[in-house]
């Protein structure tokens, strides 16, 4: 799951164009959006599409969910391996 961690982070500067953040600056378990990295919903945006591109998981506007899908990259690590999962068993 380590590197998964370290791909969402490269996804999240890349896609959102970050300068000045490294992966390293981005702690695993921070939120994403308010105080932590200091995202916001237009971000969020951006990176659903990135993260769809890279990884192959959609996320839907309607799903109550992804707020906390989105709430820290420990938590977009674990979207995406579930999501991996129901994909192999079906």
């Amino acid at each position: 799951m380590e590197n998964l961690n370290q791909q969402i982070k490269e996804t999240i500067i890349s896609a959102l164009e970050l300068e000045d953040i490294t992966p390293e600056d981005i702690v695993d378990s921070e939120p994403l959006f308010g105080t932590g990295l200091g995202l916001d919903s237009i971000d969020a945006l951006e990176l659903g599409v990135a993260l769809k591109k890279k990884f192959g998981v959609k996320f839907s506007s309607e799903n109550a969910d992804n707020r906390a899908h989105f709430a820290s990259v420990n938590a977009l690590a674990e979207f995406i391996l579930s999501e991996k999962t129901k994909e192999q068993n079906s």
